[in-house]
C-alpha cells in the first residue's frame, strides 16, 4: 500500500482566522486583488448559515521550522507552517468579514466587504445604501464578531421599534435575537480539512488540486515558486506584485512600471528574474532549486535554499529597477512597436527584456548600446514568433547559446544575438516566407504589426496624407476620423467583379492607412479611376515616396486584384526588410547568411541538421524510411515561419557530408541527381507544389558538400502522406521549438485559424 500524502482534519473557522493572524496559515491573498464578487461571499454566509456544505479545504505543511525567519528579514516575517492551496478566495472572504479588514479590488481600490443580515426572513445581502437605511437589516454583521456586539443587537432593535412606530413582544425580540446568535455563532462552524504533508511534491499537490477542485483550476510552476515565496521570501512576492499594481493603478503617483505595452504579472515577472538569475526558462527546475534540492542527491538543504533565494533576490532587483525596466521599453519603441496593439507575444516582450539585463549587467553594456541589438531582436522575435510554440524550450536555447562567452564580453554578445537573428531572416525568408506570410486577412497578424513597426521607423506618412502613421499608433493621441487602416480596392468594386469573400476582400495587402480627400470618401470606383483624381492634388515626389512607404507597385491602379496583391506582398516585405535594417544603426544591403552561420548558431525553430537523406550509417545501406523524416520537416516548416533543413550535418554540427547518400543515387550519383530526388520526394508526398517555396543549394562546408533546403513559410495548410504510406496527404505537420510536431483534432483547427485566419 501506497504511503498517504494527506490527513483529514477539522478546524473551526475561529481557529482559523487566529492561525492567520498569527501567521501559522499563510493567507497571503488579502493583500492581493480579490477576484471573488461580494455576491459570492454573501452566499458564503448564507450556506454556512444554513448548514450546507461548502467545499473543503486543502493546505500544505511547507515544511519550515517553527519561527523560521523569511529570507530577508529580522525579527518580523515569520514563515508559516501551513499554506492553503485550496480555498484562498473563501478563507479571504471570512477572514475580511470577520476582522474587518480590508481587500483590494482588480481596480487595487481598497474596499471593504459589507454584508448584511434580516433577521426577520434569515437573509444575507451586499450591503448598500438602500439596506444601510432599512430598520430590518443589520447592514455590516462584521460588528457581531467584535467587542460591540450587544451594543449591535440594541441598535437593531431601537431602530426596528422606531420604524414599527411600537415595541415589539419580547418573545418576537427573543426569536430574532436567537437567529441574529447563529451568525455570531458561525465562528464555530467546523470546515474539513485536507493536509498534505511536507514530503508532497508539486507534481503531487498539483495533481490533487485538479482531482478535488470543482472548477478545474489547474495549478502551474509559477504558482508554487510564488507560493514558496510566500514562505520562504514574502517580502519578494510583495514587490513583484507591488511591481504590477503600479503598472495599471492610476491612484499611483511618481515614477511607476506604466507602460503603453504591457500590464505585467507577478508570474511573468517572475520567469525574467528566473532567467537572469539561473539561466533557465522551464520553471520546474527553478521550484526545486529555490527548495534548496541538490538536482544531483535530492537532499534538501536550509543552507542552498537561503543562497538559491538571495541569488533570486539580486535578479529581481534588476529585473524591477524602474530605469532598466524602462531603457528596455525604449528598445520596443525603437523596434517601431507602439502600443499593445501591436504586441502579439508577451513573451517575446519579457523574454527580450530578459536578454536586455544579461547584457546590461553580465557583459556590461550599456543602455545605448544595447538598444540597437535588443530592438532587432525583440524585432525578429516578435515577427517571427520565436516565442509562440514550446516558449520555455526556445529561451532556454537561446540563454545556452550565450552561456559559454566570456562574462563582460559585450561584442561576444552582441555578436552571438545578431548571429541568431541573421539565421533566422535570410534572404529566403525576405523574398519567400514573409510575403506568404502575409497572404491573410488577420487583424492581429505578426507579420502585419511588423509592417506597420516598418512604417513607423521610416517615419512614413499615412497615404494621400501630411500625417505620420506613427502618431495614428501612438495610444496617447487620437487619430482624425477620416484616417483608417482602409480597402484600397474596395468592396463593391471587388464584388462588381465576382470577389465576395471575406478573407480576399480584406486582405493585408489590400489595406493601407490612408486619409481619403472629401470628395473620396463615399465612393466605390475603381482604382485606375479614383487615383487620378486624387494625383492631380498631391505633389508628384510625395505621392512617389508614400507609395513606396505604402508598397504599391509601379501601375498599381491598372492590375488585376491577384496580380495586385501578390506584387504588394512582395513590396511589403521590402519595406519591412529595409526598416529592420535601419535597426542597424544604418541602411545596408542584405547580406545573405552562409551554411557556416547556420551551423554556429545551432538548430532552432527554424533550423534542423539531418546527417543524411538516403544512407544508413548503422545498416550501410539505403533507408527509405529517412526520406519520410524529412518530408515531415519541410512539412513542419512550411506550416510555420519557413527554415533551413541542411542535410549531412550531425545534431552537434559535425559536418559529414552528403557523399555517403550519393552513393545510393544510381545512375545519376551527384547534385542534380541529389536534387531530383528530393523534389520527387517532395512532391510525392506534400498535398501541394513546392518549387515556389523550397529552394535546393549545395554549399561547401569544411572541404565536405552538404546539402541547404530553404523553406518559406506557405500561405496556406500543407499535408503530408503517413509515413505508412497512402493515396493523400493527411498529416499536418508544425515546427515547434526545435522538433516538428503532427497536430490533430481542435488543435490543428485552432493552429490553421490563428496561423492562417
Amino acid at each position: 500500500m501506497p504511503p498517504t500524502l494527506y490527513r483529514d482534519t477539522g478546524y473551526s473557522l475561529n481557529h482559523l482566522i487566529e492561525d492567520i493572524k498569527v501567521g501559522r496559515i499563510g493567507l497571503p491573498d488579502i493583500q492581493r486583488p480579490f477576484v471573488w464578487s461580494a455576491a459570492k461571499t454573501r452566499d458564503l454566509f448564507d450556506s454556512m448559515y444554513r448548514g450546507y456544505p461548502i467545499g473543503t479545504l486543502m493546505f500544505w505543511e511547507t515544511g519550515a521550522e517553527v519561527g523560521t525567519r523569511q529570507i530577508g528579514m529580522e525579527s518580523a516575517g515569520r514563515s508559516p507552517q501551513l499554506l492553503i492551496v485550496d480555498g484562498q478566495q473563501r478563507l479571504t472572504s471570512l477572514f475580511a468579514v470577520l476582522t474587518g479588514r480590508p481587500v483590494l479590488t482588480k481596480s487595487f481600490e481598497q474596499r471593504r466587504i459589507r454584508i448584511a443580515f434580516r433577521p426577520e426572513d434569515q437573509t444575507f445581502e451586499v450591503t448598500d445604501a438602500a439596506i444601510e437605511r432599512d430598520a430590518h437589516f443589520i447592514p455590516d454583521i462584521t460588528t457581531l464578531w467584535s467587542s460591540g456586539y450587544k451594543t449591535t443587537v440594541r441598535q437593531f432593535f431601537d431602530r426596528l421599534d422606531q420604524a414599527a412606530d411600537e415595541s415589539l413582544s419580547d418573545a418576537y425580540k427573543d426569536d430574532l435575537e436567537e437567529r441574529i446568535d447563529r451568525v455570531r455563532d458561525l465562528r464555530e462552524f467546523r470546515f474539513q480539512v485536507v493536509e498534505l504533508g511536507a514530503s508532497a511534491n508539486e507534481e503531487q499537490v498539483a495533481e490533487i488540486f485538479v482531482r478535488i477542485n470543482s472548477e478545474g483550476v489547474q495549478l502551474n510552476q509559477s504558482d508554487f515558486i510564488l507560493t514558496l515565496m510566500s514562505v520562504h521570501w514574502e517580502k519578494g512576492r510583495r514587490q513583484l506584485e507591488d511591481f504590477s499594481r503600479a503598472a495599471v493603478d492610476p491612484t499611483v503617483t511618481g515614477p511607476s512600471p506604466r507602460n503603453p505595452f504591457l500590464d505585467p504579472s507577478p508570474d511573468q515577472l517572475l520567469r525574467v528574474a528566473v532567467a537572469v538569475a539561473f539561466r533557465r526558462a522551464r520553471l520546474q527546475h527553478v521550484y526545486n532549486i529555490l527548495r534548496g534540492k541538490d538536482l544531483e542527491t535530492g537532499r534538501v538543504s536550509a543552507e542552498r535554499r537561503q543562497q538559491q533565494f538571495e541569488r533570486l533576490a539580486a535578479a529581481q532587483e534588476k529585473a524591477l529597477d524602474l530605469t532598466s525596466w524602462h531603457e528596455f521599453l525604449k528598445c520596443v519603441a525603437t523596434a517601431g512597436f507602439r502600443s499593445r496593439k501591436m504586441i502579439t507575444s508577451d513573451n517575446a516582450l519579457l523574454f527580450s527584456y530578459s536578454l536586455w539585463l544579461i547584457g546590461r549587467h553580465d557583459f556590461g553594456l550599456d543602455a545605448s548600446a544595447l538598444r540597437p541589438i535588443i530592438a532587432r531582436w525583440f524585432f525578429m522575435a516578435h515577427t517571427t514568433g520565436r516565442y509562440t510554440s514550446s516558449p520555455e524550450s526556445q529561451l532556454e536555447s537561446d540563454l545556452g547559446r550565450i552561456a559559454g562567452l566570456a562574462t563582460s564580453d559585450g561584442p561576444a554578445f552582441v555578436a552571438e544575438l545578431d548571429r541568431i537573428v541573421t539565421a533566422n531572416f535570410t534572404g529566403d525568408y525576405w523574398d519567400i516566407s514573409l510575403p506568404n506570410r502575409l497572404d491573410t486577412s488577420s487583424s492581429r497578424s505578426p507579420v502585419l504589426f511588423a509592417y506597420l513597426a516598418a512604417l513607423n521607423i521610416l517615419d512614413a506618412e499615412v497615404l494621400f496624407s501630411d500625417l505620420r502613421v506613427k502618431d495614428l499608433l501612438d495610444p496617447s493621441g487620437s487619430a482624425p476620423r477620416s484616417v483608417e487602416r482602409d480597402r484600397l480596392f474596395h468592396r463593391k468594386h471587388l464584388e462588381s467583379l465576382g470577389i465576395s469573400g471575406t478573407r480576399q476582400i480584406n486582405a493585408i495587402a489590400n489595406m493601407a492607412y490612408v486619409e481619403w480627400p472629401p470628395a473620396e470618401r463615399n465612393n466605390a470606383d475603381a482604382p485606375r479611376d479614383y487615383l487620378p483624381r486624387i494625383a492631380e492634388a498631391i505633389d508628384p515626389e510625395t505621392l512617389a515616396r508614400q507609395s513606396r512607404w505604402h508598397a504599391l507597385p509601379v501601375g498599381w491602379e491598372q492590375l488585376d486584384y491577384p496580380t495586385f496583391l501578390e506584387r504588394r506582398r512582395q513590396l511589403i516585405a521590402r519595406v519591412v526588410r529595409d526598416a529592420f535594417n535601419t535597426l542597424a544603426g544604418e541602411r545596408k544591403r542584405y547580406v545573405a547568411t552562409t551554411a557556416e552561420d547556420l551551423i554556429a548558431a545551432g538548430e532552432s525553430q527554424t533550423t534542423e541538421f539531418k546527417s543524411s537523406a538516403r544512407w544508413n550509417p548503422h545498416t550501410s545501406q539505403y533507408d527509405p524510411k529517412l526520406g519520410h523524416i524529412l518530408v515531415k520537416t519541410v512539412c513542419g516548416f512550411l506550416n510555420a515561419e519557413g527554415g533551413v533543413l541542411l542535410i549531412g550535418v550531425e545534431d552537434d554540427g559535425q559536418v559529414l557530408g552528403i557523399e555517403g547518400d550519393l552513393t545510393t543515387l544510381g545512375t545519376k550519383p551527384n547534385t542534380d541527381g541529389y536534387e531530383l530526388f528530393l523534389r520527387q520526394l517532395l512532391d510525392d508526398n506534400l498535398s501541394a507544389p513546392t518549387a515556389s517555396t523550397v529552394r535546393i543549394r549545395f554549399p561547401q562546408v569544411e572541404e565536405k558538400t552538404i546539402c541547404q533546403v530553404s523553406v518559406a513559410a506557405s500561405g496556406r495548410p500543407i499535408f503530408a502522406k503517413p509515413a505508412k504510406g497512402g493515396p493523400s496527404a493527411s498529416d499536418l505537420w508544425v515546427r515547434v521549438g526545435n522538433a516538428t510536431k503532427q497536430l490533430h483534432g481542435d488543435d490543428l483547427i485552432k493552429y490553421q485559424e490563428e496561423h492562417w485566419g
